[in-house]
């Protein structure tokens, strides 16, 4: 029973801490980053081109773990770095190049979670066209893309690095052309131009129709390892003889092309706890690669013109983070979460649960000593020769502490304590006994009668 007992007064004496835990964790949960959501807005690019059907295909995947993904088409790069930069979107695709054409002040805020399959930039001429440099271009008639497209983005970053007159110029006079990807393959095709820059995947129609046109043949451009290098956002690539096409042997010689990267990309709206999930998607999507990116070198963490977010980093150099590989994500997720909540909570009620016992001590001691705030009362009084006009009143005052002392329950381990006070109490009601009128007298007569 007296282990109840001490059991509940420790409970009472340190009741404070509930509402302190229970505030403690309200505040953490408050400026804690929200859970995931479940649903996510993604721009693409036209509904029949690669960015499209990738997104397609993603949303199908995702859907498996939970995470609904709106697929919104648009009219490719430009207009998806646009909906990034205003918010309308989370996450959308570029063409790595693209962003030289929006000012830099406009991409403050995006950061890409990584490449994802390569698109070349395919530079077709009339058959025999002698062209085999950049700088061979000069007065020829020339398709550099539309104004604001991925490919002129590309091109115009390109002839930078040769000083940048060469396009200007051509471009003043009329011979090189702004032509959509699809205009541009017509002129070629009919004899209108005699070379077309193209930036687009392996497998797109175009590309295949270009290599099948007996008059037209792909440029093996020059240079394409020094562009590569001054060109961060650009890979260069290697197609050996036959390989887009082994029984017409198309490029009849090994060829290097310069390639973008269609590069997933995100905003500050986007929950980064969500990264590691669209990267593993992607990489199940993209399990399988193509012509030229090997099975299982996308998402890749570079080329790269945008800087990668801190998750994507860390998916890149070690993979899945260690609870996904083990739990379904949204679960993962909440253990993360409550794990970063927890790490504060412990470290600042640990030493709040550590004051408990000394607390508790400080509480019995103090049931004790209480009371000896009455003795020194009276040792004052005593002290100043003021005791005689409240003789009686105190006797019966420490008469009745005494009493009530009986009544005071502590753990044994303060027993010591209270039996203290009990003795110094019974001393100074002697002591003040001694002290009434005649008491002197009858112990001075008492010693005489012993002398």
């Amino acid at each position: 029973m007296n282990g109840v007992k001490q059991a509940a007064l420790f409970v009472r004496t340190n009741l404070w801490i509930v509402p302190l835990a229970l505030l403690l964790a309200w505040a953490l949960f408050r400026f804690l980053d929200p859970a995931p959501p479940r649903h996510l807005v993604m721009t693409t690019g036209g509904e029949s081109g690669g960015y499209h059907q990738f997104g397609l295909q993603l949303k199908e995947r995702l859907a498996e773990d939970g995470l609904e993904l709106e697929v919104r088409s648009s009219s490719g790069s430009v207009e998806n770095l646009q909906r990034l930069t205003e918010g309308r979107v989370q996450l959308g695709l570029i063409q790595s190049g693209t962003t030289s054409l929006l000012e830099s002040e406009q991409l403050e805020g995006l950061e890409s979670l990584g490449a994802i399959y390569h698109e070349p930039l395919w530079l077709f001429q009339r058959r025999d066209a002698g062209i085999s440099r950049l700088s061979d271009l000069d007065g020829r008639r020339v398709s550099v893309g539309s104004e604001g497209s991925g490919t002129w983005g590309v091109v115009r970053s390109i002839f930078s690095q040769l000083g940048g007159q060469l396009g200007e110029q051509n471009i003043a006079s009329g011979d090189w052309q702004q032509l959509s990807g699809s205009a541009s393959a017509k002129a070629l095709r009919a004899g209108e131009l005699d070379a077309a820059f193209f930036v687009l995947p392996v497998n797109n129609s175009t590309v295949t129709q270009l290599l099948a046109d007996p008059g037209v043949e792909m440029v093996n451009l020059s240079q394409v390892e020094a562009l590569a290098a001054r060109l961060s956002f650009l890979d260069r690539l290697v197609v050996p003889e036959g390989l887009l096409d082994l029984q017409r042997n198309i490029p009849e010689q090994r060829t290097e092309l310069l390639s973008p990267v269609a590069t997933l990309v995100i905003n500050e709206d986007f929950h980064p706890a969500l990264a590691s999930l669209i990267l593993r998607a992607s990489s199940e999507v993209l399990r399988d690669g193509s012509v030229l990116d090997p099975p299982g070198q996308f998402p890749a963490a570079t080329p790269a013109e945008l800087p990668l977010s801190a998750e994507a980093d860390y998916y890149h150099e070690r993979g899945v983070p260690f609870l996904q590989r083990y739990l379904p994500f949204w679960i993962a997720s909440i253990v993360d979460r409550y794990v970063v909540l927890l790490i504060p909570f412990i470290a600042i009620m640990l030493p709040l649960v550590k004051s408990m016992g000394p607390l508790y001590a400080w509480r019995m001691r103090a049931r004790v000593y209480r009371w000896y705030a009455h003795l020194r009362r009276v040792d004052r009084l005593i002290h100043k020769g003021s005791i005689d006009q409240v003789l009686e009143q105190e006797i019966d005052a420490l008469l009745k502490l005494e009493d009530e002392l009986t009544q005071v329950d502590v753990p044994l381990s303060y027993a010591h304590e209270l039996y203290s006070l009990h003795l110094h109490v019974s001393y100074m009601i002697t002591r003040l006994q001694q002290m009434r009128p005649g008491q002197t007298d009858a112990a001075a007569a008492a010693l005489g009668t012993q002398g």
